[in-house]
This record gives structure tokens, C-alpha cells and sequence, in this order.
């Protein structure tokens, strides 16, 4: 597939170097497995990695000043967000706006994982339950 969505020379690169930070550590235990606040790379995103093999499991209710995309890889989750309820499957991305609450859980069979992107240079959130 071409592109070209934009003409490159109307881009001046901002001077940040490339970076690279570790995501996850499989071996560890718990649904949560490692996160990268964006600061850490110079970037105004921040990323997390979840996942859990028990249905019906998932983080508790919370809210964010920001917006939040879930990415599916694996699995299948119900997502409760504000009064909406989305249900996701592997290749699937759902958006949890900034300022409404959210939770999610696995919908099983087998494993969920999903990558967590939160728009924002470091991870902020209130627990609501």
C-alpha cells in the first residue's frame, strides 16, 4: 500500500534522538507486566501491557485525564466505558475517552492481553472502586 499522506519536506525533525525502553518482563507475575511512561522516551504517550487467563477478571473501575486506546492481541474483553458497554476481540481497538470511566474484563475463552496506550507522558489515574 502507497501512501502519501503529507509532503516530507514540510517536516523539520524536532532534535529528540531515538529511543528504546523495555515494555514487559513475561516472567513476572500479575495481569500488569511492565509499563513505559512516555517521558522516559521523549514521547507524550505512555504504554502498558495487561493480560490474565481468568474470565470475568480485569482492572477495577477508573478514570484518566486523558484518553486511553486498548489495543486487543489476544482474546476477547467486555469493556465498560462511562454508560456504554463494547465487547472486543483480538485486532480490535476500543477508545476510552479522558474523564469517563472505564474498566474492562476477559470475556474467555483462553487469555486476554491487550497493549494500553495512554495519551499522555506518564501514567495518571484514580481507582474508583
Amino acid at each position: 500500500m502507497s501512501r502519501h499522506d503529507f509532503d516530507p519536506t514540510t517536516i523539520t525533525p524536532d532534535g529528540r534522538p531515538p529511543a528504546k525502553a523495555r515494555l514487559f518482563d513475561g516472567t513476572q507475575p500479575g495481569p500488569y507486566r511492565g509499563s513505559v511512561n512516555g517521558e522516559a522516551i521523549g514521547a507524550n504517550v505512555t504504554i502498558l501491557t495487561y493480560g490474565n487467563d481468568e474470565v470475568g477478571v480485569g482492572p477495577p473501575l477508573h478514570v484518566h485525564p486523558y484518553d486511553e486506546v486498548f489495543v486487543v492481541q489476544e482474546g476477547r474483553a467486555r469493556f465498560f466505558v462511562g454508560d456504554e458497554v463494547i465487547d472486543a476481540e483480538a485486532g480490535e481497538t476500543v477508545l476510552g475517552p479522558a474523564g469517563l470511566p472505564h474498566r474492562f474484563e476477559n470475556l474467555g475463552p483462553g487469555r486476554l492481553q491487550t497493549v494500553d496506550i495512554h495519551m499522555s507522558p506518564k501514567w495518571i489515574q484514580t481507582n474508583l472502586e
